[in-house]
């Protein structure tokens, strides 16, 4: 065998090794997109204001904001003439599974992550820092979480405060806890009686409140407790869509643009009532913000 052409087989298995390795480094995620030249994104429903039904029962929010920055830089990076959104609702049951089996490719909700999820799906750096607390009815005069003994509670089913809720429980708690299908179910167990306090987010529990004929007819507990970072939710293993969609946020956190998204939607009247959460940037949030992360505590 002449040396030239064993040079020019090395040559030639380098080339198909490179190639293979290009190829197996993909995201599947993005493959997709390009063939299908679609992209499917998940919403809540009533998750108010990161992703809800606005006017007309359109998707809105904050997070459809940010996931429609991700969609266009996309569409650059795979060079295409056009790239068609679908919207596909999703909830707290079903949210998770449907990123899993690659039925929506991102979702653009009000999602926490945490270590547990992390085995399953993946989170871009965090983009809202909440706390889980406790709203009760201004009428029960309960001032604490140690008024809630002897009662009964409600959380929405899939939600980290499921866990929270019963942590707080086994320390000594005597209240019962109820599961609702979703955070509108929750809060109208709470408004009609039938439980002395909805644990949740506290973000989400402001959204409702606002919401409600009579906010003043509220209130939070003093208590807060664990930090939980929201991201968009992506497809476990796909770094190069997470590497994409963190670009992207990262970007505009350090522009301003996050700081003006978070404004128009949390300090700003939102659609379609016109209510104002009030809700400012929290020091945890500012944080991540100037080194963003994607870590979680728990």
């Amino acid at each position: 065998m002449f040396p030239g052409r064993v040079f020019a087989r090395a040559s030639c298995a380098l080339v198909l090794s490179l190639a293979t390795t290009a190829v197996s480094a993909e995201s599947p995620t993005l493959t997709k997109i390009k063939r299908t030249g679609s992209v499917t994104l998940g919403y809540r429903e009533a998750s108010i204001p990161f992703s809800y039904l606005g006017v007309d029962q359109k998707p809105v929010g904050f997070s459809l904001d940010l996931c429609a920055q991700v969609v266009a830089k996309i569409k650059s990076d795979l060079k295409l003439d056009t790239l068609a959104v679908r919207l596909q609702p999703v909830d707290s049951t079903n949210r998770i599974p449907l990123i899993q089996n690659g039925t929506i490719d991102m979702e653009c909700g009000a999602t926490s992550s945490s270590v547990a999820r992390l085995k399953q799906v993946a989170f871009t750096v965090a983009i809202f820092v909440s706390s889980a607390r406790w709203l009760t009815k201004t009428s029960s005069g309960i001032q604490d979480v140690k008024g809630l003994d002897g009662r009964t509670v409600v959380t929405t089913q899939s939600s980290n405060a499921v866990g929270f809720a019963f942590g707080i429980k086994a320390k000594g708690g005597t209240f019962a806890v109820i599961q609702a299908k979703d955070h509108g179910e929750s809060m109208l167990t709470l408004q009609s009686g039938r439980a002395a306090a909805f644990m949740e987010d506290d973000i989400l529990l402001a959204s409702l409140k606002a919401r409600t004929a009579d906010p003043a007819a509220f209130t939070f507990l003093p208590e807060t407790y664990t930090l939980v970072p929201y991201g968009l939710m992506l497809p476990r293993d796909d770094a190069e869509l997470k590497a994409v969609a963190d670009g992207v946020l990262k970007d505009m956190m350090a522009s301003g643009a996050f700081a003006r998204l978070y404004a128009k939607w949390f300090e700003s009247p939102i659609p379609p009532r016109n209510e104002n959460l009030n809700f400012p940037m929290s020091d945890a949030l500012k944080e991540r913000i100037a080194q963003p992360s994607d870590s979680v505590d728990f």
